[in-house]
């Protein structure tokens, strides 16, 4: 492989329940009743304002100004108590021999602040990639294709590594092949064969064995 891109979310930083319970909780404040557990089956991986289109359309009106900057807030505030890398990151990051880079739907100040929080920033830096660079998030192929453009990869050169369905289904769409991860704490019984289903080659439940899955 030329280029690994990894998603941030569930990926590197085990933000993925931090996140949903946060959008939860918000959600459900104003009329729309829902578990966090139901927000990371439905949503995860997906660009906030694509599930908010959504959600406002099963409300059948738009959600309230300004909601979207409160959940990050509440986010962001989370993120700097709460947030830790997953197991093996910094590891996995530092001896990868190929090109690397992270492609995430979170906006760019949000993608910064996890990665800083988690003291991964450094290992990645300036391979750092939002769905704000592009016209459409996932599970559309814009962001990953755009990722391997800005590192002059071919896309047959390039592996994925995503948590989520919208992720694997953006790789598939952009005719690259993916490695499924499963060792968020946001991911239940049965999430492996949600991801095998939707194009991943495989699935993993510790980031250190894309060590032997990639050279």
């Amino acid at each position: 492989m030329d280029l690994v891109i990894f998603d941030s979310e569930g990926v590197l930083i085990d933000s993925e329940l931090i996140a949903c319970s946060a959008e939860a909780d918000a959600l459900s404040k104003i009329g729309y009743h829902i578990t966090s557990d139901r927000v990371v089956e439905r949503f995860a991986g997906m660009p906030s304002d694509a599930m908010y289109e959504i959600i406002g359309s099963e409300l059948g009106h738009a959600l309230p100004g300004g909601f979207g900057t409160q959940v990050k807030q509440r986010i962001m505030e989370k993120y700097r108590t709460e947030l830790r890398a997953i197991d093996g990151a910094r590891q996995v990051l530092s001896s990868l021999r190929a090109q690397k880079c992270v492609a995430s739907s979170s906006s760019p100040a949000k993608l910064a602040v996890g990665l800083v929080e988690t003291g991964l920033f450094e290992l990645l830096y300036p391979n750092v990639f939002s769905t704000a660079l592009v016209e459409r998030g996932k599970p559309h192929p814009d962001l990953f294709l755009y990722a391997a453009n800005a590192k002059s990869a071919e896309v047959s050169d390039c592996i994925v590594v995503e948590d989520s369905i919208a992720g694997v289904t953006a790789a598939r769409n952009a005719g690259m092949r993916s490695i499924g991860f499963v060792g968020g704490s946001h991911c239940g019984p049965g999430h492996s064969d949600k991801l095998l289903e939707a194009g991943a080659e495989t699935v993993i439940d510790d980031l250190r064995l894309l060590l032997d899955e990639v050279v």
